[in-house]
């Protein structure tokens, strides 16, 4: 990864519900417009709720740092595809896209894990 900003799309059931972005100063969500228009928009989070306005952090929201695994898991991901277990961004790309629940993180048109 290098210094720029990296963006992940972040669905709800099988819809693009935004996109979050790590960049130098930290982390941003944004919902997508087309998402927030629909009637039956809701939110991915009760952490998050459905607004315009781009949501800013100098780390990881709660609700995406708690999609990670943990303890043992983490380590045996962490040490098999050989991403750094700090780098949380990452991980999520590469274990949110078969989520237990409704959200789902994929890597953003055009970008790599």
């Amino acid at each position: 990864m290098n210094n720029e900003s990296f963006h992940a799309a972040v669905y709800y059931r099988e819809k693009k519900a935004g996109v979050l972005t790590k960049t130098r100063a930290g982390y941003e969500f944004v919902y997508d417009p087309e998402y927030l228009a629909e009637p039956g928009a809701r939110p991915i989070s009760l952490s998050l709720p459905l607004r315009v306005e781009k949501y800013e952090s100098s780390r990881l929201f709660s609700f995406f740092e708690g999609l990670l695994p943990e303890g043992w898991l983490l380590d045996l991901i962490s040490a098999t595809v050989k991403i750094d277990k700090n780098d949380k961004f990452r991980l999520l790309l590469h274990t949110g896209r078969d989520p237990l629940g409704a959200v789902s993180i994929r890597p953003a048109e055009g970008t790599q894990e």
